[in-house]
């Protein structure tokens, strides 16, 4: 019984997942004791803590609201990286597709006076099209689609930076807020301001992202057009051998990864959390920080709804360590530790599979020389 436990895909990612959160926290830690080690418990739990660094029920959950309303984007680009993944390809382009997402859904918004619905339209659309550009250099050219990718994120970085100047206030870099120049394109909190302390940041994004996530995990395990994409990542050339489309299945792929992590945007910028920078010189973090979500779920598309939350949260708690005791950044660097980490989720689960196989082994051994040595005993009777 055991056994089949520690062989359950399931119990594994968890396992690997709690392994590489345990050992990031211990070695941000370590960092925190080199560079001042009278703050560095203090700091470490900070992080850890998060909202519950207030003490009053109301700030905490006001601010929980707040690592929520970051956690619905984060969860759109984890399952952007992850469709893609299973597919066998690695959309690493989608920072890029974030950030057309984010200027399709502000510019409709404030240019246009658009809708929130119609501007998440827009913005997935946008992000589709620009998937579609490295499944067309992939499919046709053989360009691989990490360069491309990476290429096109800059392009996104820099286009969106020159069309939302135009929508920008006058004395700032950052674009007009929506609550004064779009208020219709405001997506709807359906009254969950009032469950998370007048937290009006808090919108439908975050079901919308939760119910995308299962619709991601029907799509691919319940449907034969989620096992055509997926025969076409395992092998391209037995997919078309088989009469499956497969230039058309990559160009689709990446079409449906770009469009879920544009819509991520449009769930971040749509509820005027944020204003975008139109001096922004580095892609946005969500698109990497995607990355490390997918591969921390195990690369399945419920458990990144749970590792999307938690690296929103160490993220978010990093914003209340001792600014006196450390620079600003030893929050970014403690996040970065452990989402460097969570690469190795799958290391450690091969390293659980390579001890089980052994452990088998000289169990079977065992058997085997028992059994012969059963047999010789009844030879000699």
């Amino acid at each position: 019984m055991s056994k089949k436990i520690l062989r359950n895909e399931a119990f594994q990612s968890l396992f690997a997942s709690f392994i590489c959160i345990i050992l990031g926290v211990l070695i941000g830690y370590i960092v925190l004791l080199f560079i001042n080690p009278t703050g560095a418990g203090e700091a470490i739990m900070e992080v850890l803590k998060n909202f519950f660094h207030y003490s009053k029920a109301n700030l905490q959950i006001k601010n929980f609201g707040n690592t929520l309303v970051k956690t619905a984007p984060l969860l759109m680009c984890a399952l952007s990286i992850l469709f893609s993944y299973k597919v066998g390809l690695f959309n690493i382009g989608a920072a890029g597709q974030y950030c057309v997402g984010i200027c399709a859904s502000i510019f409709c918004a404030i240019q246009f006076g658009l809708g929130w619905l119609p501007c998440m339209i827009i913005a997935a659309v946008c992000g589709a099209a620009y998937g579609a550009v490295v499944g067309l250099l992939k499919s046709y050219c053989n360009v691989n689609e990490v360069i491309s990718g990476i290429m096109l994120n800059w392009i996104a970085l820099y286009t969106t930076n020159m069309i939302l100047n135009n929508v920008k206030e006058t004395t700032s870099p950052y674009t007009f807020h929506l609550n004064t120049h779009g208020e219709q394109a405001m997506l709807p909190g359906l009254g969950m301001d009032k469950i998370f302390a007048g937290n009006t940041y808090v919108t439908i994004a975050l079901p919308l992202a939760v119910l995308t996530a299962v619709a991601i995990h029907i799509i691919l395990e319940k449907t034969k057009f989620g096992y055509e994409l997926k025969a076409t990542g395992f092998n391209k050339n037995a997919a078309k051998y088989a009469g499956m489309a497969e230039k058309r299945n990559i160009i689709v792929t990446l079409m449906i990864s770009g469009a879920i992590a544009a819509l991520g945007a449009s769930f971040m910028y749509l509820t005027d959390y944020e204003q975008w920078s139109c001096t922004s010189s580095a892609v946005p973090a969500m698109g990497f920080n995607g990355i490390a979500a997918a591969f921390l779920g195990g690369l399945n598309p419920i458990g990144t709804i749970f590792s999307s939350y938690f690296i929103q949260h160490i993220t978010n708690g990093g914003a209340y360590v001792d600014k006196t005791m450390y620079c600003s950044q030893i929050s970014d660097l403690i996040s970065a530790i452990i989402i460097y980490l969570c690469g190795f989720v799958f290391f450690i689960k091969y390293t659980m599979n390579q001890i089980l196989d052994k452990q088998e082994e000289k169990a079977a051994l065992k058997e085997k020389a028992a059994a012969e040595a059963n047999t010789q005993e009844g030879g000699d009777k």
